[in-house]
């Protein structure tokens, strides 16, 4: 019988109600840098990001494998998920996605790493995990781990290769894929292949998702050259292994915009006031895009100094929180120090 942790202390010491400015932030950085708040600190790589009905924040931590709660600057664990086990890189628990009915259910939809696999489980908080997708790929590296409701009603997830090339271009993988599914784990309608989750292929490691309306853009990690994002389209072939970046190969769909692998390192992604907010890990910073319509405009980096950033959530009450992943890498503003902020405009 395995272990379950629930605790329902109403405070933790993973908290901070300090006010933090940023050094030599502009308005053109977007939010002000007096409107940012620190919600909660001495984190364990807080990986993602949604909010309840009540307009508390709910998070996975990646290595603790717990589920929190944040109220005001209160967090509270709601949940440990003993099934998941992390891969000493990138696995873990990961992705999070709250039930539609959870004010009657009292359940969120994780994705999460097992001794065998990448999976997406159903969990009523304080239960176990019924699966409802699993064989995903699963190594050390290129776990993917994005999971979003899509605005058509839809789970999509996003999957990473699991450090084997080969999976990205093969449909009857669901790794280096975006998937896209009812609750119970069934292909949705529309999908390119019926009675296939596959939506798209040719990913190396994909990871945030979000939409502008009803267009989808994800986020991706290149190898040594390029990281990018793409606008997700059905049955599309976003090109890996053949292309990392542009590439002018027959049937290979290029990404809509571009950095070099040391700049971003793009993690989590979400439309906050006609803007694209990008979490980047490798090049510590935000980059917002603006958008016009179905055009993206020059990337600009803002928040450069809290150092890995990986979640990016919009929240119920028009403010924006990050979440940082300083811990696994040692990076600003210190190891041990991953935190939530929120920012409004």
């Amino acid at each position: 019988m395995r272990a379950r942790h629930i605790a329902v202390a109403a405070a933790c010491t993973a908290m901070a109600a300090s006010l933090c400015v940023i050094p030599g932030a502009s308005a053109q950085d977007g939010p002000s840098a007096l409107a940012e708040r620190t919600l909660a600190t001495k984190l364990d790589i807080p990986w993602d990001i949604e909010f309840l009905p009540d307009g508390s924040g709910i998070f996975t931590e990646r290595d603790t494998k717990k589920i929190k709660q944040i109220k005001g600057t209160t967090v509270t664990t709601l949940d440990t998920v003993d099934e998941a086990q992390t891969t000493g890189g990138e696995g873990g628990l990961l992705g999070l996605a709250v039930s539609k009915t959870f004010a009657t259910d009292n359940s969120v939809f994780i994705y999460y790493s097992t001794a065998s696999d990448n999976r997406i489980a159903k969990l009523k908080l304080g239960g176990t995990p019924a699966p409802i997708v699993t064989g995903i790929p699963k190594n050390r590296y290129h776990n993917g781990g994005g999971l979003e409701w899509g605005p058509d009603g839809f789970l999509w997830a996003t999957t990473g290769d699991g450090q084997n090339t080969a999976n990205a271009q093969n449909w009857n993988s669901l790794g280096g894929k975006v998937l896209r599914f009812d609750t119970a784990g069934k292909a949705a309608a529309g999908n390119p292949r019926a009675g296939s989750v596959v939506y798209s292929i040719g990913h190396r490691n994909v990871q945030g998702i979000t939409w502008v309306g009803n267009t989808a853009y994800a986020t991706e990690f290149g190898n040594s050259q390029t990281d990018e994002i793409n606008k997700i389209e059905a049955g599309k072939n976003y090109g890996w292994p053949t292309c990392e970046g542009n590439c002018n190969t027959a049937g290979m769909t290029n990404p809509v915009k571009t950095w070099s692998t040391s700049q971003a390192g793009p993690a989590g992604i979400g439309f906050y006031k006609n803007a694209l907010y990008v979490g980047a890990v490798t090049g510590k910073r935000v980059w917002k895009i603006p958008v016009n319509g179905t055009s993206l405009g020059t990337p600009q980096a803002v928040f450069t100094n809290y150092g890995r950033v990986r979640a990016i959530a919009p929240a119920p009450d028009g403010t924006l929180w990050l979440g940082t992943s300083n811990q696994d890498n040692n990076g600003s503003p210190g190891a041990n120090d991953d935190r939530i902020i929120s920012t409004d405009g």
